[in-house]
């Protein structure tokens, strides 16, 4: 990817905070189109607003010193689930000493709370391709006093940073993937596959979701991901799946 191409994809304020790498995928689906750059590059920005649920909620890129369940509630991702909180943290968190590590985090950071009420030994990473919602979360964990929690900015297709990360901690680790699969979906196809091949083995358990409606319109559509069930029934011990609201949870361990 030239250089040129990608300081004037990032020049728009929203998406000058991403990682190279995200950016360079969604450039790749339209750089061989027989078009203007000029058009490709307007083709590149739509697909990252569609993969990142945060440009839809634009406002929270620099909103600070705001309620955790105010920023939950605004953003387009986290607000169907708010109603839901204690139960979900209720049915996946283990009672001992762990570590959450929230991939494509968005600002479920905010929901650290929920998780504290239910276990105080649980620390909490968020993993986050925004920098704006990285430095959002960090943001509150700190003028909160928070401590056990903070956001970092990594791309989902950086596996080797994934996998270093993962590797670092030594306590019972839990992975979030809470309405991200079909994000990556969107960049690079199967890639959910192979991210799952190589973290679901270092970790105990990996929390799946997906959406059961759309985010805007709240039409209900066909949400049995049928590739993804297969895969994992192939690959991997499906513990348990529920559905809370309009989001289907899938707890996956290594078989």
């Amino acid at each position: 990817m030239e250089r040129e191409i990608y300081e004037k994809i990032i020049a728009k304020k929203e998406f000058s905070n991403l990682p190279k790498k995200d950016v360079e995928l969604a450039w790749s689906h339209f750089e061989k189109r027989q078009t203007s750059d000029e058009e490709k590059i307007k083709l590149t920005r739509d697909l990252l607003r569609k993969v990142f649920s945060a440009f839809s909620s634009s406002k929270l890129l620099n909103l600070k010193d705001k309620e955790p369940e105010w920023i939950l509630k605004k953003h387009i991702s986290t607000r169907e689930r708010f109603d839901y909180y204690q139960d979900l943290y209720a049915k996946v968190l283990p009672d001992g000493k762990a570590m959450v590590f929230d991939f494509g985090a968005g600002v479920n950071g905010f929901s650290y709370n929920y998780i504290k009420e239910i276990n105080k030994k649980i620390n909490y990473v968020a993993v986050e391709s925004v920098g704006q919602l990285v430095d959002l979360m960090n943001y509150y964990f700190k003028t909160r006093e928070i401590e056990g929690a903070e956001a970092l900015q990594i791309s989902l297709f950086d596996l080797e940073k994934i996998k270093q990360l993962l590797k670092s901690n030594k306590n019972e680790k839990i992975i979030f993937l809470f309405k991200v699969v079909d994000s990556l979906e969107m960049l690079e196809r199967d890639y959910s596959k192979q991210l799952l091949k190589e973290i679901v083995p270092l970790v105990d358990s990996v929390v799946i979701s997906f959406a059961t409606e759309s985010l805007i319109s709240r039409k209900k559509f066909g949400a049995k991901r049928t590739w993804l069930k297969n895969f994992l029934e192939d690959n991997f011990e499906i513990a348990d799946e529920f559905q809370l609201g309009s989001e289907k949870y899938l707890i996956i361990k290594n078989s």
